[in-house]
């Protein structure tokens, strides 16, 4: 059961993360956070500027990199990019 919760706990924070970082960098939050959820989970357009009638070709180099970056977290399970990027992992 903690297993799924820390699963979960980690999930959420990179979403909330990824999402705060495209807010910073000039997004709206229907956008940011849809963004964010569609290139993690891979699940086709998000809302706003990336929805079913636009695409993310509208957004800047920075803000393609983080969803980039969310998708591969997304495609690669989580848990194994974030185990991979602790320092503990490489002390071993």
């Amino acid at each position: 059961m903690s297993s799924v919760i820390a699963f979960m706990l980690r999930y959420g924070s990179v979403m909330v993360v990824a999402t705060l970082v495209l807010l910073l960098s000039g997004l709206d939050l229907v956008t940011s956070a849809t963004a964010v959820i569609a290139c993690i989970n891979n699940t086709g357009p998000g809302l706003g500027q990336v929805g079913p009638a636009g695409n993310f070709q509208g957004l800047s180099d920075f803000q393609t990199w983080v969803c980039t970056i969310s998708m591969l977290l997304g495609r690669l399970e989580l848990v194994a990019v974030l185990v991979v990027l602790t320092t503990s992992f490489w002390r071993k």
